[in-house]
């Protein structure tokens, strides 16, 4: 049985597969021409090669440290909702009430509203995720073959479900009809709520302090939409992305030429002691090229993988598993049994989606 690491060491080697195929192919083509036809000229030369693989480097980190703020702002925004959406929900069950007798209505009646509120943050949180998770242009990781592969095994559900259908529980077909004629459907949900809000005020069912804290709470919604809503339709500049793709090719492609004239010569110092080995030696460029081609190659692949923290990558921010957490809670303390409530999104290869 294998042991995490192990695994997962393993789902890296089969990512990069491809990769570490081309890598072979290209220093064992090389080593075959400089070994058997004898071309000495084929050669790079070291120094403009580290100029270029310092440049390479500095780009790879770069674009791995936004990458991670990306993720790592992402994560904070939707944390922010759990914990607004949780005093959203305490809110509504104190302060949808009848203290004052304004209001001429039964107690299931205000548990009818409570229940109504509640669902329909539910349901905004549900167009938001899959408003998150709607493909973009410069959404590209996925279109890499091992990228689709794994999404095969592993995709946000969002994929297998469309937004009206996982809408339809949690609204009523009125609402529902208004919300999907929206481009915008989660503002829509929102909009929806500050207008039940005042409702429930009009009618003496929420006191007027109490309604202005609930508002406030809608406005702190719509600023963590928001901030979600420019990660998703801002991508990384495309200028660095781009051209440090392109630039880590060229030193990936320009690094046997360099490599294996290296062994070639060390081979030949060796020759004087160990004339087998030292003759064979020239082989051993092959591994050495392939680690640090794919060590390149991987960090460079790690950081656009996380440039778009909803794409839908095993990589993303776990926006559906944390929905679904907000939902279960937000339920239970409404009295739903575990029987009512829908159970919690799989995890499957240690991710969350």
């Amino acid at each position: 049985m294998y042991t995490k690491k192990v695994y997962k060491a393993r789902d890296m080697v089969r990512w990069t597969r491809f990769e570490t195929i081309l890598f072979f192919s290209i220093v064992t083509a090389v080593t075959a021409l400089y070994y058997f036809l004898d071309l000495q000229w084929l050669k790079f030369p070291w120094t403009p090669l580290a100029l270029i693989g310092t440049a390479v480097a500095f780009v790879i980190g770069f674009q791995n440290n936004s990458a991670y703020g990306r993720i790592w702002e992402a994560r904070k925004i939707w944390g922010g909702i759990v914990n607004t959406s949780r005093t959203f929900g305490m809110f509504v069950q104190d302060m949808v009430s009848n203290d004052k007798g304004l209001a001429n209505v039964s107690k299931e009646e205000m548990q009818y509203e409570i229940k109504k509120l509640t669902y329909r943050h539910i349901a905004w949180m549900t167009a938001l995720r899959h408003a998150m998770r709607a493909s973009k242009p410069w959404e590209t990781v996925l279109q890499e073959k091992s990228n689709r592969e794994w999404s095969h095994i592993v995709h946000p559900p969002e994929w297998d479900s469309e937004v009206g259908e996982d809408l339809k529980p949690y609204l009523s077909e009125k609402d529902l009809e208004y919300v999907m004629s929206k481009n915008n459907k989660q503002t829509a949900i929102l909009y929806l709520q500050s207008h039940h809000l005042k409702q429930l005020k009009d009618q003496g069912m929420i006191w007027e302090f109490s309604f202005l804290q609930l508002e406030g709470v809608l406005e702190e919604l719509f600023t963590l939409q928001g901030k979600s809503e420019r990660i998703k339709n801002f991508p990384y500049p495309r200028h660095f992305a781009t051209l440090n793709h392109y630039f880590m090719w060229i030193f990936v492609l320009l690094l046997p030429l360099a490599i294996v004239p290296q062994f070639a010569e060390i081979g030949k110092t060796i020759s004087e002691v160990q004339p087998f080995f030292g003759d064979l030696f020239i082989w051993l460029s092959i591994p050495f090229y392939a680690a640090v081609a794919w060590i390149f190659h991987t960090m460079e692949r790690i950081g656009r993988t996380g440039e778009n923290p909803f794409e839908g990558s095993a990589n993303d921010v776990p926006i559906s598993t944390i929905a679904r957490g907000i939902e279960i809670d937000l339920r239970q303390n409404l009295g739903e049994t575990n029987e009512e409530i829908p159970d919690q999104f799989p995890m499957m290869y240690d991710t969350q989606m």
